[in-house]
């Protein structure tokens, strides 16, 4: 079954490069036809026109294809162990990436030499949580320079956690303007420690736009900051307009008694992310909808 794996895995690699995500493309939609500021509506009409361009040329949706994050949630009964299946996943991702659907974004830091394919120490970077059960779910976000520059972190003390947490996410969006590519989707995370919310921040991106936090008071704080950022009025590119952000996506861990650590990521409007289930026998199921060419259109 390892080479089927590794087929799938560059198959699904494929999707989330050229394929936008259907709910970030809804939402771009939507703000296109509502917008009144000419500037921001012809940022908009531009980026749903790229997003048309690499859906029917199969091609990535932006130039800087980003640095892929995988998050793999392991069946204890599947039968293949996690540690082949990184090894296929960074075969299919060698291959992908000399095919020309990502560019090589992995650089040494030390040396300032690129690996070529997308591969190197600790990239990708992967996250394994053994689950029950017989599947394999892998989650998939490849993350752009731009939009990874924002990001925040805040070492509060708990007496003004949520003091600093809203006025630390306005001001951190309002500080990065331009540059992480608005509209934005904001991951924000509470917890113990600094690892603990920049992690969770960045994975609370992979839920879909629009989408509340299971527990009401996260989900009362989310509607809360995302229409904090939006009266900011940056705008597609920072050309103003309605839209800002997409959406704010928060998550958290329990805390130390004496900390309150704040962790603040964003994400470009070229959200490329996707889900995947994989099945004992090899059969597998996207779990997450995509711009996708059908009988020579593209459509979700």
């Amino acid at each position: 079954m390892s080479l089927q794996l590794e087929k799938i895995f560059y198959d699904f690699i494929k999707q989330v490069a050229t394929g936008i995500p259907e709910d970030v493309y809804i939402k771009i939609k939507e703000a296109y036809e509502a917008e009144t500021v000419p500037a921001a509506k012809e940022q908009l009409k531009a980026i749903l026109e790229d997003m048309q361009i690499a859906c029917n040329k199969q091609r990535p949706i932006c130039q800087d294809t980003g640095t892929p994050y995988v998050w793999i949630e392991w069946g204890e009964d599947f039968p293949i162990k996690p540690s082949k299946i990184i090894e296929e996943f960074k075969n299919a991702l060698r291959k992908i990436t000399k095919d020309g659907y990502l560019r090589p974004n992995a650089v040494d830091p030390l040396r300032g030499r690129n690996s070529g394919d997308n591969t190197g120490r600790y990239i990708p970077w992967i996250h394994v949580e053994p689950v029950p059960g017989d599947k394999l779910v892998v989650h998939l976000m490849t993350k752009g320079g731009g939009s990874e520059a924002p990001s925040t972190l805040i070492m509060s003390t708990p007496l003004k956690g949520f003091e600093n947490l809203k006025r630390g996410v306005v001001d951190a969006i309002a500080r990065a303007g331009p540059l992480p590519c608005p509209p934005l989707i904001v991951g924000v995370a509470i917890g113990a420690g600094a690892d603990i919310v920049m992690t969770l921040a960045k994975k609370a991106l992979l839920r879909p736009v629009g989408e509340r936090h299971p527990d009401p008071e996260v989900a009362k704080l989310e509607e809360e900051l995302l229409e904090a950022l939006n009266k900011l009025e940056l705008g597609p590119h920072g050309f103003g307009g309605k839209l800002t952000a997409l959406d704010v996506k928060m998550e958290y861990s329990y805390r130390h008694p004496a900390t309150f650590a704040i962790g603040i990521v964003t994400s470009c409007w070229a959200t490329r992310r996707g889900s995947i289930e994989i099945m004992p026998n090899g059969s597998y199921r996207m779990l997450t909808r995509h711009l996708q060419p059908r009988d020579g259109v593209c459509t979700l």
